[in-house]
């Protein structure tokens, strides 16, 4: 099958390599879809992963060609079916999954950092993994279900209610789900703060109510603050204007990965202080029963059309386009929200 490779960090090979073979308890998936996360350009590009070589990708769908002889016999996943993949494979032992907090896993495994994943035709599932979806539904959007999952997953780390006022920090795919999941919350309004236009103008269509492209923009609307801030960037700056931004007795939750020390200024530190601020840490999308209601709430809005999704794809691509475009967009040099790589489209 083809694959794409990482050998070392910024040592992308697309490369025949064999189908792999289903454990008793797995299933042979073929790839119908992989979007880039933005923790696989860093990956990918610098960081590295857990060991190499390795196939990256975590976001995907795909249908099942092939069961192993035990998942075969348990009758619940038949060949044909269509299924998304959580990414994280929890180990069920620790203190953490024995609480059903998945997401707090102490020895968890993870597709395409800590065993091959979805930049590749095929892929082996556990079958805890495997969540089988409507034949009807379109592949793109269930290999989209990950970062509607995440964005869901940080909002119910707030007390979010009708009529608050939230703020999302940042326009990719996750805070653009954000903001559709604030809205059927029953949030009254919307600020989001992008710098690119491009990204600014999709959240206006994903029913933001405000937009803001500068520090200065977004302090217009923000008055007293805001009831919740969802900053999904992770970006030192934005951070900071995060927790800058929260109104008295509100609540922040940070979802993006900084790369870099953050520092908070004296000045936003003493507001969060005197406002008696709530900030939170919002980590993958997982809860109990596995994967957790965020990834079937999920499921069902984008099977429902009630969470859009198509506007946010900027890209579909083969396998032989991938390391071109991950060095595209470790440079910022194209615009891109949602990438999706079609490993079985040629």
């Amino acid at each position: 099958m083809k694959a794409a490779v990482l050998h070392a960090p910024g040592d992308i090979r697309v490369e025949q390599v064999p189908v792999p073979e289903p454990g008793p308890g797995e299933a042979l998936v073929r790839v119908a879809a992989c979007g880039v996360c933005g923790s696989d350009i860093p990956r990918m590009l610098h960081a590295g992963a857990y060991h190499f070589p390795i196939i990256c990708g975590h976001e995907f769908s795909g249908h099942v060609v092939r069961l192993g002889d035990r998942l075969a016999a348990a009758g619940q996943v038949r060949e044909g079916d269509l299924v998304t993949v959580p990414p994280l494979i929890p180990c069920h032992e620790c203190a953490p999954c024995s609480q059903g907090h998945f997401s707090l896993c102490k020895n968890y495994g993870y597709f395409g950092s800590r065993r091959d994943g979805a930049y590749a035709q095929y892929v082996t599932v556990p079958a805890d993994n495997l969540m089988v979806l409507p034949a009807g539904l379109d592949p793109r959007a269930a290999a989209m279900l990950d970062p509607a999952a995440i964005a869901l997953h940080a909002l119910w780390r707030t007390n979010m209610r009708g009529g608050r006022r939230v703020a999302v920090v940042g326009a990719g795919p996750i805070g653009l789900f954000a903001v559709q999941w604030a809205r059927m919350a029953g949030a009254s309004e919307v600020l989001v703060i992008e710098l690119n236009d491009q990204k600014a103008a999709m959240a206006t269509e994903a029913g933001a109510t405000h937009t803001a492209t500068s520090v200065q923009e977004a302090a217009e609307p923000a008055g007293d603050g805001y009831d919740v801030v969802i900053e999904s960037a992770g970006v030192p700056a934005t951070i900071d204007q995060a927790v800058s931004l929260v109104a008295r007795h509100g609540e922040a939750v940070f979802i993006g990965i900084p790369h870099e020390p953050v520092v908070l200024p004296k000045s936003t530190f003493g507001s969060f202080l005197r406002r008696e601020v709530t900030l939170h840490g919002a980590w993958n999308s997982f809860s109990a029963p596995f994967p957790g209601e965020e990834w079937r709430v999920a499921a069902r809005a984008l099977a429902s059309d009630d969470l859009a999704w198509k506007f946010m794809i900027t890209h579909e691509l083969g396998l032989d386009a991938l390391p071109e475009t991950m060095v595209s967009l470790g440079e910022r040099s194209i615009f891109s929200s949602k990438v999706l790589f079609l490993p079985n489209e040629e």
